[in-house]
């Protein structure tokens, strides 16, 4: 499917958020067309739910493959989308980031099985009125980072989700109708250990020591933090669904920083709250939801009975000791090593059919270990893509024809 952006880009007059909006907004499920309260279209029905199916530990006739910043760098019309807009500017601007959204669903059609809105995890401290900024060819920076609980002070006390996050609410509506239904849409949010870990640190680090020395010499003031943050993220997460967000995910991107004990007491407990709050406010309009807790390996068991459906797992894991950990309680996602793309198409090949035989055919969602690299080749994403379509596909009618055997013999 082709989309005219030239036409696409007039459509934010149709999305416009104003005062008027109800008080109370519609629920979206994630094969519902009702529309989401930012217009009165229906949305498009979904022709493709099998991430969802295999999120809900449903069976899938194989597994669903999607990639973390599969909008990104490697590709050139992205590049090219750069080289006019700073990055912030494209997330806050919805026909834009609609446009960067439906790339690789575009390019890769039929391949995907999934689209994750091109926005940042980090929009949640700019709301709480800290700035970032993206150099270019650099990672995110805060000129005022957060030195001490007292700077706490200079946040934002009542964030208006609708009214301070509503550029990411409308390009929600907007990729989902211009998805026409051919993939779900994926919301997400940043973990707040992770937000918080930003806000204090000033941007990403080696040693994380100035957040650490917070939760060390400032516990009390770190809860604080760490339940504002929460309290935002859930009600970030809820409004994405209604503006038509069909599944979530909570990138804890630097949870692996921690050690068990501290996981146990800065992490783990916000992250439990977020899958809780979220599906008790969406009641039974709730979306499969997705913890990735990247370098958390030794908090497996505890993720799997945090309340998510999926847990996405970062390359350091063995499929079959994750398998055994999880023992079918949730779907597993992931983890190619992401520098695998770095090699040629045999090897890229070659592993990832290793990847989904280890994992199976079903309760499994093909993904990376961590984001896509900006410097791999086109080609790479596509061997990818083709080569768990083919193997998962012989993978769910062996095990099937597995289960059959077994059950004659029974």
């Amino acid at each position: 499917m082709l989309i005219n952006w030239s036409t696409l880009l007039l459509v934010p007059a149709l999305f416009t958020f104003t005062q008027a909006l109800p008080t109370q907004l519609p629920f979206t499920s994630p094969c519902r067309t009702t529309a989401s309260p930012l217009t009165t279209k229906p949305f498009p029905p979904l022709k493709n739910d099998l991430i969802i199916r295999a999120a809900r530990g449903e069976k899938t006739e194989r597994p669903p493959v999607w990639v973390m910043r599969q909008a990104g760098r490697y590709l050139p019309e992205f590049r090219k989308v750069r080289e006019e807009h700073n990055f912030f500017a494209i997330c806050r601007t919805p026909a834009l980031a609609t446009q960067v959204t439906l790339q690789p669903i575009d390019r890769f059609d039929g391949l995907l099985d999934a689209a994750i809105i091109f926005s940042d995890i980090l929009v949640i401290p700019q709301a709480f009125g800290l700035e970032v900024v993206m150099p270019p060819g650099q990672g995110p920076h805060f000129p005022s980072p957060l030195k001490g609980p007292k700077d706490m002070g200079r946040l934002k006390e009542k964030i208006d989700i609708r009214q301070d996050l509503g550029y990411v609410l409308e390009a929600i509506t907007m990729t989902r109708h211009a998805l026409d239904g051919r993939v779900p849409l994926i919301g997400f949010v940043g973990g707040p250990w992770t937000l918080m870990a930003y806000m204090v640190e000033g941007g990403g680090s080696r040693m994380f020591s100035l957040v650490k020395e917070w939760i060390f010499k400032y516990p009390e003031e770190s809860h604080e933090l760490l339940q504002r943050i929460t309290d935002v993220c859930v009600d970030f997460l809820v409004e994405q669904v209604r503006a038509g967000a069909q599944m979530l995910q909570v990138f804890d991107s630097w949870s692996g920083e921690l050690g068990p004990h501290e996981f146990s007491q800065f992490s783990l407990p916000y992250l439990r709250q977020i899958a809780e709050r979220v599906k008790g406010e969406l009641g039974s309009e709730a979306v499969p939801m997705t913890i990735f807790a990247k370098g958390s390996w030794y908090a497996l068991e505890e993720l799997s009975t945090s309340g998510y459906d999926t847990v996405s797992l970062d390359w350091t894991h063995i499929p079959a000791e994750a398998k055994r950990i999880t023992r079918g309680r949730v779907t597993l996602q992931g983890n190619l090593e992401p520098s695998v793309f770095l090699g040629d198409d045999e090897s890229i090949a070659q592993a990832t059919e290793k990847m989904v035989r280890e994992f199976g055919g079903q309760r499994y969602i093909a993904n990376l270990g961590h984001g896509i690299l900006p410097g791999v080749r086109i080609e790479a994403m596509e061997v990818f893509l083709k080569t768990v379509h083919r193997v998962g596909r012989v993978v769910a009618i062996e095990e099937e024809a597995e289960v059959e055997r077994h059950e004659k013999e029974w």
